[in-house]
């Protein structure tokens, strides 16, 4: 996938793998066609399926050249439905029971269906009035009355009920972990194989994120944290939660049943904003293409809504039922990859000045990008051990130029894929910082990056009196 920085695309698109993108054929199209991140939704998955794709995709990835990075989205705290022999068709008023402890006493001339719940404590976290959504949100409940073994409820919307149904408690605040053995398990295999990204569900407030940090730690892996922002307490501790995470995914499915759907749109402009205030990446995430499950071409409400999470500037776009079973997974990312383009192209003569961040080093960036905006087909190129030069530089949204971001391992080229504008090379670092650049340079006119005579803004350390200080350079290519 050799492209000059004219053609490159900033927006990164996610990919969730399923039954339509597993096998080595598809994974090579679909990573030729701009896939950048795979996301495995630990929901549905098994511990030897992920070892297998897993693996997979880095072979995939070392044949074609294209090193792409791995999502573990793992399912955190949930509760559900239990078993029921055949569907229960629930009717407008019906009165309804939650068992919370499966055989609880009621009263014998009570003729009121019920399903058991998963979760023995709901009794304790929910209250009278409150509502219950089931399925999506396609059935809705109103809570009547409680006691130790059962929840009883008024349907107000019915609807067919069937086994192992999702629960949803609108502003409910529900005392289940957010991280759960199941997710210790899950992680651990994912650690083992080397996976990129921990994609966090239901994050309630700062401490989840903590918590998971010193799991990872523990377990001696660096990969990131991605919060998933998907109901009311989320939206209230949004800023303490980006502050210590290191992305957040807009999780707009439990989002919108959560919260009231005319909401949804002002929570997603919040969290990117929130995000690019704090110099950490957003994903934009559920229903982009949702119609192209089926459909060779998206809605046209479809196709605005991916060019608005564009606008905002988010740094991904995410398919989920589209590419895992959807009939036309390659299709998905090409015209996500369309779409991107030319709204990028549409906004890079309209851009604000670059926002401003408190740190010093933050500063030496702000300037590297304000040189980058007033000097026409520049390009920015940068050195990164750890992964901070490019999620710096990639914050301050440089309208025009990409970032070409060098880095000696191959773990941070898969981190750097999440970056908004922000294009990865593995190159290992020499001793002196000067023959690092000129190494760099070289590969990008190998490649097709850049050509004799475009203006580089180089951001990187140089020797002084035997210590490394902060750098911007304007270089023109030899």
């Amino acid at each position: 996938m050799n492209a000059n920085a004219a053609t490159l695309r900033r927006t990164k698109i996610i990919f969730t793998l399923g039954p339509a993108t597993e096998s080595e054929e598809m994974l090579e199209k679909i990573i030729l066609a701009g896939g950048d991140i795979a996301r495995l939704n630990m929901a549905h998955a098994k511990h030897d399926w992920v070892r297998t794709v897993i693996r997979r995709i880095r072979t995939v990835s070392k044949k074609i050249g294209r090193e792409i990075a791995i999502m573990m989205d793992i399912k955190g705290p949930e509760i559900r439905t239990g078993d029921v022999a055949v569907p229960i068709e629930l009717q407008p008023g019906e009165i309804f029971d939650f068992t919370v402890k499966p055989g609880g006493e009621r009263e014998k001339s009570e003729e009121i269906r019920s399903v058991d719940v998963n979760y023995q404590n709901l009794v304790n976290d929910i209250k009278v009035g409150d509502t219950v959504l089931v399925d999506n949100g396609l059935i809705r409940l109103e809570v009547l009355a409680k006691n130790e073994a059962h929840i009883r409820c008024r349907v107000l919307i019915p609807g067919e009920l069937k086994s192992k149904r999702h629960i949803n408690l609108p502003g409910v605040k529900v005392n289940l972990p957010s991280f759960t053995e199941k997710d210790r398990g899950d992680t651990l295999v994912g650690i083992a194989e080397g996976i990129d990204f921990v994609a966090l569900s239901f994050v309630r407030e700062a401490k989840d994120i903590e918590g998971l940090r010193e799991f990872l730690t523990a377990n001696k892996s660096k990969a990131q944290i991605i919060a998933k922002i998907e109901d009311q307490s989320a939206i209230e501790n949004l800023e303490e939660i980006v502050k210590v995470t290191d992305s957040v995914m807009v999780a707009r499915g439990d989002l919108g049943i959560e919260c009231p759907f005319e909401e949804l749109p002002i929570i997603q402009r919040a969290a990117v904003h929130a995000c690019l205030t704090h110099g950490k990446s957003v994903i934009i995430a559920t229903h982009m293409l949702e119609s192209m499950i089926g459909s060779p071409m998206p809605t046209r409400a479809e196709i605005t809504d991916v060019a608005n999470a564009v606008l905002e500037q988010a740094d991904c776009v995410m398919l989920s039922g589209e590419t895992t079973i959807g009939k036309y997974p390659v299709e998905c990312v090409g015209i996500l990859d369309k779409i991107a383009r030319r709204i990028e192209h549409e906004i890079s003569d309209h851009y604000d000045e670059p926002a401003v961040f408190t740190q010093e080093k933050m500063k030496v960036l702000r300037s590297a990008v304000v040189m980058a905006n007033e000097i026409p087909h520049s390009h920015i190129l940068t050195f990164t051990r750890l992964g901070f030069m490019a999620r710096g530089l990639a914050a301050l949204r440089p309208p025009r130029s990409p970032i070409f971001a060098f880095t000696p391992t191959v773990e941070v080229l898969r981190q750097l894929r999440i970056l908004r504008a922000v294009e990865g090379f593995l190159l290992p670092f020499a001793s002196d910082p000067d023959e690092t650049i000129s190494l760099a340079i070289h590969e990008l006119q190998k490649s097709g990056h850049v050509k004799q005579g475009d203006k580089l803004i180089v951001v990187t350390d140089i020797v002084s009196n035997d210590r490394l200080i902060d750098s911007v350079q304007l270089r023109t290519v030899r």
